[in-house]
């Protein structure tokens, strides 16, 4: 039963994997295609390239954190808690993806960890894990630092950016920011291989070589593995996503555009290689972009599906863990 879990745990990894480059490709490609700085084919392929150098990249990082949140119980048990989660967290982003809804897939992955632990613990499967602990530095502390901060800085440092290209034709100032635009895609993708993929090649080293696992010397096949479900899943697309992020949410311009992705890129890159903060991709370049929209004279924010996004985003956990508490106790007797 043991190799079948495996197997099985392997296969909603790489559709998690999947998922989650399909519905975040919008993060690094949204603006890029609505300021027309790419074409669309072209946007989508950069992201998929630097998502993969970001998973590959990532794979050090897991020193941190593949020791301090991602626990299991031993044996099989752990497997079916492994199996719940990532079940649980794929159910959710097709919701949300379907309803055209960025949100965190961190978030949604760490909530349905949570619920499969506590599912696991009533059927008298113990882990280590402080779960209280995880909830509030892997869901509660990012989701308050992460918007706020990159919604501020985004406003104000759309005023610099104004102030800067004061004196130039606007058709040269959008000419030149939309080529800086261009590297933004790229490193904001970079920049989300470089987040994600810590949480998906944990798993898969979880899964393989069990709750003793040593994070310091990681597989070469889970690192490959977790970079190229990641890049197909970009290479797709998921546009839904994307018209939210650059038509519905907010009106932008490639000076605002440029501003969301130089903040979205330097804090992902701050928070992953500095301060250890698993912060949300998604949460980072929503919050920038509504910071760099809103600092203009006219009203540009649709308020109604903010607050929807808002209300999603504070659930996900909520859901995700409800979930992964049903699958886990549905999925007991196999752990047995």
């Amino acid at each position: 039963m043991t190799v079948a879990l495996t197997a099985v745990v392997i296969v909603f990894a790489s559709v998690f994997a999947f998922l989650n480059g399909f519905r975040d490709a919008s993060n690094a490609v949204g603006l890029t295609v609505r300021t027309r700085a790419l074409t669309p084919s072209i946007a989508v392929a950069l992201a998929a390239a630097f998502n993969v150098v970001g998973v590959l990249t990532s794979a050090w990082l897991l020193t941190y954190f593949g020791g301090s949140w991602l626990s299991t119980p031993d044996g099989d048990a752990g497997l079916v808690v492994l199996v719940a989660t990532l079940a649980s967290a794929s159910v959710w982003n097709v919701f949300l993806w379907w309803r055209g809804y960025p949100s965190s897939s961190t978030h949604a992955l760490v909530g349905a960890l949570i619920g499969a632990t506590l599912g696991a613990a009533l059927r008298g499967h113990g882990a280590s894990t402080d779960l209280l602990d995880v909830l509030w530095m892997q869901v509660w502390l990012p989701l308050l630092v992460s918007p706020l901060l990159a919604f501020g800085v985004a406003f104000f440092l759309t005023s610099s950016v104004t102030w800067i290209v004061r004196y130039s034709q606007p058709s040269e100032a959008h000419a030149s920011l939309r080529a800086a635009q261009s590297v933004g895609t790229a490193a904001v993708a970079f920049g989300h291989g470089l987040q994600d993929g810590q949480r998906i090649i944990a798993v898969l080293v979880l899964a393989t070589l069990g709750s003793h696992s040593d994070w310091q010397s990681v597989p070469v096949w889970v690192v490959a593995f977790a970079a190229v479900a990641l890049g197909i899943g970009t290479l797709a697309g998921g546009w839904r996503v994307t018209y939210t992020l650059s038509h519905r949410l907010v009106r932008t311009d490639p000076l605002r555009g440029f501003v969301s992705q130089l903040v979205s890129t330097a804090m992902l890159f701050f928070g992953a290689l500095w301060l250890h903060l698993p912060l949300s991709t998604t949460h980072t370049v929503t919050a920038s972009i509504l910071g760099a929209g809103t600092n203009q004279k006219f009203g540009s924010v649709n308020g109604q599906l903010l607050l929807r996004l808002i209300a999603f985003w504070i659930l996900t956990p909520f859901a995700t863990g409800a979930l992964g508490f049903v699958f886990a106790l549905a999925l007991d007797p196999l752990g047995r």
